[in-house]
This record gives C-alpha cells, structure tokens and sequence, in this order.
C-alpha cells in the first residue's frame, strides 16, 4: 500500500503535494522532501566545504522544511524558501564549528560553482570567486560578517537566487540587497586577504571589477592559499 501510495504522489504536482502537506499529510511532506534533498545538500556544501558540517547542515534543513511545510504561506515559491533555509542552517553550521582544528593533512574542499545558469548581468559586478579556501578559513571569513551581510551573500553567489527573488524573500528593496552583497563581499575579501598563509594568485590583483552599477565598487577576489 504504501508503495503504491508514494508512486502515486510521484507523479502529483508540486503545488498539490504543497497542500496536501499543509493539511498534515505526512507522505506529501516525505515527497517534497525527497524532491528537494538534493537541492539541499548542493546549497550546504557548497557553503560548508566539508563533507560532515554540510550533512549537520543538510539534515538540519530538512528537519526544518518538514516542520515548516506545515506553516509555509506561499509568498515566495517553494525553491526559494528552501535555498533560504540552506543557506542559514549552512551558515550556523559554519559559525559553531569554525574553530574546530584542521584535520591532519588538510581538509577537504568543495569547488566553487562559478557557472551560473543565467550568467552575469551587464549591470551586475563580477561575484567573489573563491576557490581554495579551506573550511576553517571560509567558516572564519563568512562567520565574522554580520549575519544579514552573510546571508545576502550565500544567497547569490551560492544559492544563486537573483536580486529581486532575494529581496522578495529578505522583504526589503532590491536596493538594499545590492548593498547588502556589495558590502559582505568586501568584508569577505578583507578578511580572506588577511588571513595568515594566503597569497593572491600570480598575476591576479583585487580591485573593484570595474562594471557599472549600484554596488561597482565590490572587488574581485581569486584568491588561493600558498602550499
């Protein structure tokens, strides 16, 4: 029966499994779930940058979809709030855990998705590329910004909501998310650019990337950390 049951909710509309689940169908819930697990631990490790935080950070999330789905009102769709959940339970997992020690040898890295599907706007700066950071100095980085800078952030350059979705989302002007981001992005790459052992890359340079635009003045960083 309850085999039958799941095929049946596979093939039901994300919109109907929505309500079925606000109403306290817990097989609708288990469905949503599924569909967005992965979603979710792409967010979480591309934040978290190592294996065993992003899956703390991962089962928090659905944890945390689950009892929300119940409430969810609809104002933003369904993927938004999602990547919005990633991205803060990413983001917690980093700030309490950023001063546990390195693993002997290093730890793992998660590369950097640096190809948006839209690709950049003319009217958009060059994002922060980050590429080499170890978990620990991306947990140091990303946890000494505000929590309203670090979450603008993660949701643009790595839950790669565009502005307007982001400030419907946030509930503030698309103004302000510029500002937001243009901000986190300095600081990150401040506190990137005085970590102890980094160096810029050869023949790289951090500056402002030049475009146009409310936030131009937000530098570019590539930035890997020496052997």
């Amino acid at each position: 029966m309850g085999r039958t049951r799941r095929s049946t909710l596979r093939r039901l509309d994300e919109a109907t499994l929505i309500e079925r689940a606000r109403s306290g169908d817990g097989w609708a819930a288990d469905e949503l779930l599924r569909r967005y697990e992965p979603q979710v631990r792409s967010v979480c490790r591309r934040i978290c940058r190592s294996h065993h935080d992003a899956e703390d950070a991962a089962q928090d999330t659905l944890a945390s979809i689950n009892v929300g789905l119940r409430s969810f009102d609809g104002r933003s769709a369904l993927g938004t709030w999602v990547n919005r959940i990633a991205t803060n339970r990413a983001l917690d997992e980093l700030r309490r855990r950023h001063r546990r020690p390195e693993p002997v040898g290093g730890d793992e890295h998660v590369v950097s998705d640096q190809h948006r599907s839209d690709g950049p706007s003319p009217d958009e700066p060059e994002p922060a590329v980050i590429g080499g950071e170890t978990r620990s100095e991306l947990a140091t980085a990303l946890a000494a910004l505000p929590d309203l800078l670090a979450e603008a952030v993660a949701l643009r350059d790595v839950a790669d909501l565009d502005y307007a979705t982001i400030a419907e989302e946030l509930g503030v002007p698309v103004g302000t998310v510029r500002s937001r981001i243009s901000r986190g992005r300095a600081q990150l790459a401040d506190h990137l650019r005085a970590t102890p052992g980094w160096n810029r890359s050869p023949g790289t340079d951090v500056q402002a990337s030049g475009r146009s635009g409310a936030d131009h003045h937000t530098p570019e960083t590539r930035m890997h950390p020496t052997p």
